[in-house]
């Protein structure tokens, strides 16, 4: 049988993505789509008590230990944007029962990995992803750095990817209990605390100048004493610290180190060294917050 060469199919094939591997992405597909299917069967079966969804809510951010870390703050364009943390999403999504959340490394190239973050509620049958690239470098003061050892891989596209599904799983969570959740946590840092409201501001104080951050500048970011501070100062101090734990900020993106001249000076050589030992005390200091 003659086959007419001209002779075009009537739905032409849709064209691979161009920067990701069609093939990973195929089988991932197929594999989420059956992974859906089971989790909205079971949502449907076992939906979600509103009521005590929402209590759980309350319960979860009078706990001091989720309201300490359910901030976050980011330096833009001369402002501070500030938001529900990673850590607050997660929990919520938890509370409120039937999502689904997740960070796929879709395929891997030479220096960069196409990534994707998604959020699903399985009850409401409502999904929102991102796909988004990221680079195997690390930004230094030196320059960028190629990351080349498998756990450093791992580390930059988790956090770049976190950042990512923060923002999936608050897409997906309905306006009110985030709200709820937002003012429940400054609730518990105001009045809810075992030691003097004072003595927390003093702690926080004293950490930020174990890095570097005297109290005058703390006063000039809160544009107030700080015998005068409240309770949404300290939250504020609370979703800096967050930020420069987490490495979305630097402690120079909220409090500025005082310039310095161009021109080389005696000692720079040495007060190199030093500062890069306090650099590294400065992280030790992160990873061990008190706050």
């Amino acid at each position: 049988m003659s086959v007419d060469p001209t002779n075009k199919p009537a739905f032409p094939a849709k064209p691979a993505p161009i920067g990701i591997n069609a093939g990973a992405v195929t089988i991932e597909s197929d594999r989420a789509v059956a992974e859906a299917q089971g989790r909205l069967a079971i949502a449907k079966r076992f939906p979600r008590d509103e009521t005590k969804a929402f209590q759980r809510v309350v319960e979860a951010c009078s706990r001091m230990s989720l309201a300490e870390s359910a901030a976050y703050a980011y330096p833009r364009s001369g402002q501070t944007v500030t938001g529900p943390s990673i850590r607050l999403a997660e929990e919520l999504a938890r509370c409120w029962g039937n999502i689904s959340y997740g960070i796929t490394e879709l395929s891997r190239g030479d220096g960069y990995s196409e990534m994707e973050a998604w959020a699903s509620d399985d009850e409401a049958n409502v999904r929102t992803s991102q796909k988004f690239t990221v680079r195997h470098i690390r930004d230094t003061k030196g320059g960028s750095k190629e990351l080349r050892e498998e756990r450093d891989v791992y580390e930059i596209t988790a956090n770049m990817g976190g950042r990512r599904l923060r923002a999936r799983i608050l897409a997906v969570l309905p306006t009110h209990i985030k709200d709820e959740a937002i003012e429940q946590c400054k609730r518990t840092m105001a009045g809810k605390a075992e030691e003097p409201f004072a003595d927390r501001i003093n702690k926080a104080v004293a950490y930020f100048a174990r890095l570097g951050v005297t109290a005058d500048k703390i006063e000039k970011r809160v544009g107030r004493q700080i015998a005068e501070m409240t309770p949404d100062d300290l939250t504020d101090l609370r979703a800096v610290l967050n930020s420069l734990k987490d490495g979305a900020a630097k402690i120079d993106d909220f409090f500025p180190r005082q310039e310095v001249e161009a021109r080389p000076q005696p000692g720079d050589r040495m007060r190199g060294i030093v500062q890069a030992k306090q650099e590294e005390r400065d992280q030790v200091a992160y990873d061990s917050s008190p706050l």
